[in-house]
């Protein structure tokens, strides 16, 4: 073994959906050191993400010496999966200067349904000049109504990109008047589209409670391993904050798995140019790297729908991993995802007592759709959770549900009740337990860490719903062959679709080589990406090596690609860049904003330097506020002219970006 009592090293954790996962790197002399998995516990993150790190540490045995340690870097897909399936905290909306066409194209009301929307005048024009006075005793009167029944509040103002006065305002309020944290939409993007940044605020808020437990039990493994040094988290873009810091703004994680997944993939494939597909247990997220660098959608990161205002590596994110739910409709169709659920297989490792439940429900000859389904407490979980908004009868199904699996036929005896299971389920308030791709991959032999026996039960169950009669074992083994083929497929569409470059309509030869079908007709089809693809995360091995064959591409398994997320953690860097605008108004006057300054010059060459030195100092305050050491700034201006312009005196628009990045201090 590698001698490094002498060496530093740099700790990666990523937390997952199934997995949390630690990697130990020597990145002096660019090796792996250690890794280990451990299953995330959703109910108290610090259990999984302590065994993780002990079990990783204790790999180094003698050798491992907390004073080495410089750095630990957490990657989290906890952010992207609560925005994939639904979930989060009650949250009080606070919209100011809002018309009734802002409110709609916000999409919030009709995305969640009894949300508590507030409309405050108030609010600036795109000069930053007050619009209206901001209505403080009807914010103050929202506020008090909102807080018995939300967890946190999202504020959002007209042009508070231009001036965030209101919404700064706003936030003091909400703390003079309940302990509810708040986020204002400027901290997260000071971009002009109020109705996004507003969506974008409600997201982050609905999401503060999972990265602060993430933050805490990170500091509690830290604790018991005698490890001081900086806790870093990855950011969607790749880059690497502080992690009290991010832990107000987890908006910015949405991504940080897969953008890890993209660093760690680089830094154990040794490649440059790649499809990277990182599937895990709840989304399959496929990101592009040419020439060594990732694309970064500028126009903010988009998951499951949901456009955003947070910038991020440009990578598609969907629904589909090894934990899966397997659904059924009534015409026998099969369905995967988007919905995540506990692999039956791994429930019956952890709940022996759940295979006599399945037996029980095969001699029920009246079969079901609720068969083979559980419902517990989150793993980890010490009590119920946050009920703040819960309806009555959620509250009363809630209390039923318990550490140990039920049936699910035995919680759900009501259409009421189902829906309060959905709500709850939705609201990551409770764990559901399904049959899955990783339950079908046990039952053919593909993988064997959990429960072959509970994954076969399930399987027999879902046969029989399936085909109305008892099932036998080659109809089974039929049934999760077709499982495994559609999750290949589905894989295989969407690398496709990534190295076309855009979405493709349904199309017949796209299906007939997704599905490996290599011919229609007397036609021989053949359609392959140009570049390989790096396949990363726990399941990948189990499809890849199928979805390479049917696209006739090359599929690398790097070293340790199943902890790629841990690797690209500990190895990101810190970054952060500000943007400055200068416009000219042609007749002499430019204003410079931005940074949270608004100017007015007479000289559009001192705009711009004006501009850029508060577009520098602004990223440099930023970058070493989020942990970065002697950060460099690199700067770039996009200029636009009027007609016939012949000096920076004839500027129309200018927009100065200043970027800053450094190691971790």
């Amino acid at each position: 073994m590698t001698n490094i009592r002498s060496k530093t090293y740099l700790i990666g954790i990523d937390t997952g959906g199934t997995y949390t996962d630690a990697a130990i790197i020597d990145p002096a002399n660019h090796k792996v050191l250690a890794t280990a998995k451990a299953l995330t516990t959703k109910g108290d993150l610090a259990i999984g993400v302590s065994e993780a790190l002990s079990l990783a540490t204790d790999r180094l045995g003698v050798e491992f010496q907390a004073e080495n340690v410089q750095l630990v870097s957490v990657s989290t897909t906890l952010a992207t999966n609560a925005v994939v399936e639904g979930h989060g905290s009650a949250v009080g909306v606070i919209l100011i200067g809002f018309d009734d066409a802002m409110v709609e194209r916000t999409g919030i009301a009709k995305s969640f349904p009894g949300i508590r929307i507030a409309r405050v005048a108030g609010g600036h024009d795109h000069n930053g000049e007050a619009l209206a006075s901001l209505d403080e005793a009807a914010l103050e009167r929202a506020i008090v109504e909102f807080a018995p029944e939300v967890s946190a509040f999202a504020i959002a103002a007209s042009f508070a990109g231009r001036n965030p006065q209101h919404e700064l305002k706003a936030r003091e309020i909400v703390g003079r008047l309940c302990d509810k944290p708040s986020t204002i939409s400027t901290e997260l993007s000071t971009a002009l589209d109020a109705p996004r940044r507003a969506l974008t605020a409600l997201l982050n808020a609905r999401l503060i409670s999972r990265v602060t437990q993430l933050v805490a039990a990170m500091r509690r493994a830290m604790q018991a391993k005698n490890i001081v040094c900086p806790l870093m988290i990855v950011k969607g873009d790749g880059s690497l904050a502080n992690a009290d810091i991010v832990a107000s703004r987890p908006i910015e994680t949405v991504l940080s798995g897969p953008a890890a997944s993209l660093i760690g993939a680089k830094w154990l494939s040794g490649r440059d140019d790649f499809i990277m597909s990182d599937m895990g247990g709840t989304t399959t997220d496929i990101g592009v790297l040419i020439a060594g660098r990732p694309r970064v959608a500028e126009q903010g990161a988009e998951v499951a729908g949901w456009r955003t205002m947070v910038k991020a590596i440009d990578v598609k994110t969907i629904g589909l991993g090894g934990d899966s739910e397997v659904q059924l409709d009534f015409n026998g169709v099969l369905k995967i995802g988007p919905q995540r659920a506990v692999p039956i297989s791994l429930l019956g490792q952890k709940f022996p007592q759940i295979l006599a439940i399945m037996e029980s429900e095969l001699s029920d000859s009246e079969g079901g759709s609720m068969h083979g389904k559980f419902v517990l407490l989150p793993f980890g979980a010490a009590g119920h959770g946050d009920v703040a908004g819960l309806s009555s009868r959620e509250v009363e199904i809630l209390a039923d549900v318990k550490l140990q699996p039920q049936s699910l036929r035995k919680l759900a005896s009501s259409s009421g009740a189902q829906r309060a299971i959905a709500s709850l389920r939705k609201k990551g308030l409770i764990q559901f337990s399904g049959f899955t791709p990783s339950d079908a991959s046990h039952v053919l032999g593909l993988q064997n860490n959990w429960s072959a026996e509970a994954a076969t039960l399930a399987a027999r169950l879902l046969t029989r719903f399936r085909d109305m009669k008892a099932p036998n074992d080659e109809r089974v083994q039929e049934f999760c062959k077709s499982v495994w083929h559609k999750t290949v497929a589905l894989s295989a569409r969407v690398i496709l679709d990534t190295a076309f470059g855009e979405p493709v309509k349904a199309d017949v030869l796209l299906d007939v080589a997704c599905e490996g079908l290599e011919t229609k007709g007397l036609v021989r089809v053949a359609l392959s990406p140009s570049i390989p693809i790096v396949a990363v995360g726990g399941p990948v091995q189990v499809y890849y090596p199928e979805v390479g064959r049917r696209l006739a591409c090359e599929v690398v398994f790097a070293p340790h690609c199943e902890v790629a997320n841990a690797v690209g953690a500990a190895a990101g860097i810190v970054a952060h860049k500000v943007i400055v605008n200068v416009e000219g108004d042609g007749n002499g006057a430019f204003r410079v904003l931005g940074a949270g300054i608004i100017e007015i010059h007479s000289s559009g060459r001192v705009a711009l330097q004006k501009a850029s030195e508060l577009a520098s100092s602004a990223a440099q305050k930023i970058a070493t506020e989020q942990g970065a050491h002697d950060a460099r700034i690199l700067i770039s201006v996009e200029k636009h002219f009027l007609p016939d312009a012949q000096s920076d005196d004839g500027l129309l628009t200018a927009i100065v970006t200043a970027e800053a990045t450094g190691r971790p201090n």
